[in-house]
């Protein structure tokens, strides 16, 4: 009879983890707050810099541009350096930089901060969620921790829009990078002293026609798929995308032909690592799309401030965060598909609710909608980023990170830019000009309904009643093909997960998982030996359940998938 073999037992986390969990959330919430404060800042910063329009569209697109281009270098890099030190300098630059912002002197010199900002938020997304799964080795708290994580942003991305619009109101629009500086500086205090540094301990060489190559890929492809909400579908949008996808297949070759790539793409080939990524970016995808339209509503039709908007987007936000944690104790009992396909159907719900209730004179409708697709969002995103985690050792997790984070910045370009794109196409369609109008004025509020309402400040009465009746009516006419898309990318999602995460049985161990006792694990018992947690083997921190759990079947299909390495 063959022995039996004993379930390896997993050191806990404890209040020091969790205290540094709690210092990993001020990062978290930095780049949040970063990513949608800036849009209310637009106004004033135009009228004192005076950008030109090509210069206004480069100080908003190029902090994305440079951020997704390095996400994946930079999650090598920190498997290779250390993730706490990359996030240590990814900080201090990321501080600094905010600073020199506040204070530029031109557009020019502007553009060129948000660039270092991309460049040193690109060190600071990887290595929050990386330093998150070697600190939580037990399941059950891991999915805890993501979902504290997943809230940071949900969180952040309420506050930028309610800080942003309270420092407008009373300071300079440069005060809006100054929020930077009191988040951070307790970041670099408590950091090195609360966060354990890891790293892969067998790196692979560097590559740069790697990093190259990636760089290449994303930085056109995320250029031409932002230049559709701008240009449409034509050639500004179709050649750096086409040449940014060229790339990208020769950066995949390269990948599979190296013995020790930058970046394993065989992970692809593990359906619930590409389903959860497919999950994660279609899951932000709804939300940056649904906002989009909702604050443009809010404002521009409603004739909300940016505080008021903020807060009627707040109660959508904050159940974003709760169902976030609440599906970490659903998943102890029903499947992940079931809980990442019920958080997709949720989404497609809000869209239908928008379908219904879009051209209303009341927000209601709209802050409801948001609401349900916040339940959503929170549910697929914290299941699809532990599943993401999950699937790889925990040496590996700065590149699996690097991918989960580049899905989420390419699902937010993706929602600007195709729903922005069906927005902004349903509104030049419909607007009708007053007759007499200034060309200069009448070509902007063609463009935009934010030009329209501008352009409607000078005009007489009448003629401006017009023209805001026509631009807001035609503004939501595309609201019903903008749902209709919503609905069917959800729909597909949702089915998706059902079909790629199948095989994921439901973490039944969890609920003992929360109450057992700290016990002893494979890296405190390397620590007594005196061997450092940077150097132990990545199998030594590998998360073994029983046959039903998600690492251990997310381990077998990337073997299966993979031999031929193995």
């Amino acid at each position: 009879m063959p022995a039996v073999q004993e379930r390896p037992v997993l050191q806990r986390a404890g209040k020091r983890e969790w205290l540094g969990l709690a210092v990993l959330m001020l990062a978290v919430l930095l780049v949040a707050v970063d990513n949608t404060v800036l849009s209310f800042a637009v106004p004033s910063l135009s009228r004192a810099l005076a950008p030109t329009g090509t210069e206004l569209l480069w100080i908003i697109d190029i902090y994305a541009l440079i951020l997704a281009g390095l996400l994946v270098p930079m999650g090598s890099l920190g498997d290779r350096l250390g993730r706490r030190k990359l996030l240590m300098i990814g900080t201090a630059g990321f501080g600094l930089v905010s600073v020199a912002a506040a204070f530029a002197p031109s557009a020019g010199a502007l553009i060129g901060a948000r660039a270092l900002l991309g460049f040193f938020g690109a060190m600071l997304m990887p290595a929050t969620l990386s330093i998150i799964r070697n600190m939580f080795v037990v399941p059950g708290q891991r999915r805890i921790a993501i979902a504290v994580w997943a809230a940071g942003f949900s969180g952040g991305a309420a506050l930028g829009p309610i800080v942003g619009g309270t420092l407008l109101e009373h300071f300079w629009w440069g005060s809006v990078f100054l929020l930077a500086v009191p988040v951070l500086i307790p970041l670099l205090v408590f950091g090195p002293k609360l966060l354990p540094e890891s790293r892969d301990p067998k790196p692979g060489k560097v590559d740069p026609v790697s990093i190259l190559l990636v760089m290449a890929t994303m930085f056109p492809l995320v250029y031409g798929i932002k230049s559709i909400s701008t240009h449409g579908l034509d050639a500004y949008a179709l050649v750096p995308m086409a040449a940014g996808l060229l790339f990208g297949v020769a950066f995949v070759r390269r990948q599979l032909s190296r013995s020790e790539p930058m970046l394993d793409v065989r992970l692809f080939r593990n359906p619930v690592f590409t389903g959860s990524i497919s999950a994660n970016l279609l899951s932000v995808f709804a939300q940056v799309g649904f906002i989009l339209f909702l604050s443009q509503h809010l404002q521009l039709v409603l004739g909300q401030t940016p505080r008021e908007a903020g807060l009627m987007m707040l109660p959508g936000l904050m159940l974003t965060v709760v169902a976030g944690l609440a599906v970490v104790r659903v998943v102890r009992r029903v499947r992940p598909a079931y809980a990442v396909a019920t958080g997709l159907t949720f989404s497609a719900i809000g869209y239908t609710v928008v379908l219904m209730t879009g051209h209303d004179e009341s927000p209601l409708g709209l802050v409801i909608a948001f609401m349900i697709l916040g339940i959503g969002v929170g549910s697929a995103e914290t299941i699809s980023n532990d599943l993401i985690l999950g699937s790889v050792p925990p040496a590996k997790a700065g590149a699996a990170s690097a991918i989960s984070e580049t899905a989420y910045e390419v699902g937010a370009v993706l929602g600007t830019a195709v729903l922005g794109s069906i927005l902004t196409a349903g509104y030049r369609n419909g607007i009708v000009l007053p007759d007499g109008m200034d060309p200069a004025a009448a070509s902007a509020a063609s463009e935009t309904l934010g030009g329209a309402v501008e352009a409607a400040k000078a005009l007489p009465g009448p003629q401006s009643a017009d023209l805001l009746a026509s631009a807001q009516a035609a503004f939501d006419s595309g609201v019903v093909a903008t749902s209709l898309i919503g609905i069917a990318l959800m729909v597909a999602a949702a089915v998706g997960a059902l079909f790629m995460l199948r095989r994921v049985a439901a973490d039944q161990d969890a609920a003992s998982d929360g109450d057992a006792a700290p016990s002893a694990a494979p890296e405190s018992a390397l620590a007594a030996s005196g061997t450092a947690l940077d150097d132990a083997p990545a199998e030594t921190a590998a998360i073994s359940k029983g046959a039903g759990s998600v690492e251990l079947q997310t381990e077998r299909a990337e073997q299966d998938a993979c031999s031929p390495r193995r």
